[in-house]
Formats: structure tokens, C-alpha cells, sequence
């Protein structure tokens, strides 16, 4: 196999590898009530407690519409709370309940082995040859979200 089709294979099966992988972990017993994505939904609202609606929104690259959908789905299972703001009706803040904030660091902590994981396989000199690499493909996948978005 060349070099193409090597990364190409190893891309291709860890987008797959992660995805499936991230959800086994992540929805455990205590939060097998909620999907993969209402994990990242959580995550992009964090604990700050002062985000809003078009905020999130914005953050996940989706509509205040879609999100609504979720958010309604989220607060019935008590992960996340809901609040209009007192100066402006129109603007509603979303923040997470204490279960919305176990859900959150469940997620973290899942993230933080993963990244200890791809750390401790590296030397000091490979860190930032990987974080070239990342950004690159990080840069491409915007770029081409954005190309998709004109086009479509």
C-alpha cells in the first residue's frame, strides 16, 4: 500500500472507530437516555451557564431550529435547563442541570484519555508535527464545510 492509500485507510477508519467508539463510552447505564449528539450538545453549551440559544447553535454549526428540537428533548430528561432572559424575552439561556453536569465531564474525561492516548505514544519532536498534521485536516474539513454550504 503507498502512502495515499494508507492515510486515506487509516483516516476512513478512525472517523469510523471514533464515532462508534466515543458513543460504547460515552452512554453508559446513567446516561443511556441520551444520543451521541445530545453528548456534543451538552458539551457545546459547557458550564458557564450564561449561553444561549443562537450561541450553541452557532458553536455546533447548526439552526436555533434543529437545536430547539434537541434542547426540548434534553430538558424532558433533565439535563438541561432552560431561562428567558428578563431584559429581552427573545433571548433564552441554556445551561445544564447537576445531571447535564455529570454527562459533561463523563464526556471529558472521555476526551482527556483519548488525547493521553495519542500523547503517550509520542516524543517531544513528533507533538508538533501531529499538530501540524491535525490543523491541516481541521483546515480542510472548514474549508470544505464552508465550499458545501455555497454550493448546496
Amino acid at each position: 500500500m503507498n502512502a495515499y492509500e494508507t492515510i486515506n485507510d487509516i483516516l476512513v477508519n478512525l472517523f469510523n472507530e471514533i464515532l462508534k467508539l466515543e458513543e460504547e463510552a460515552i452512554i453508559t447505564d446513567e446516561f443511556k437516555d441520551i444520543t451521541n449528539n445530545d453528548m456534543h450538545i451538552i458539551e457545546a453549551i459547557g458550564l458557564s451557564g450564561g449561553n444561549t440559544m443562537s450561541v450553541v447553535a452557532k458553536k455546533l454549526g447548526i439552526t436555533a431550529g434543529s437545536l430547539t428540537t434537541a434542547i426540548n428533548s434534553l430538558v424532558n430528561k433533565k439535563y438541561v435547563v432552560r431561562k428567558r432572559s428578563e431584559e429581552d424575552r427573545r433571548v433564552v439561556f441554556i445551561g445544564l442541570t447537576q445531571k447535564g453536569k455529570r454527562a459533561f465531564s463523563h464526556h471529558k474525561e472521555y476526551h482527556k484519555k483519548m488525547t493521553e492516548a495519542v500523547l503517550e505514544n509520542l516524543d517531544e519532536q513528533e507533538i508538533p508535527v501531529l499538530i501540524k498534521t491535525l490543523n491541516g485536516l481541521s483546515d480542510f474539513f472548514r474549508g470544505y464545510g464552508e465550499k458545501s454550504k455555497k454550493t448546496g
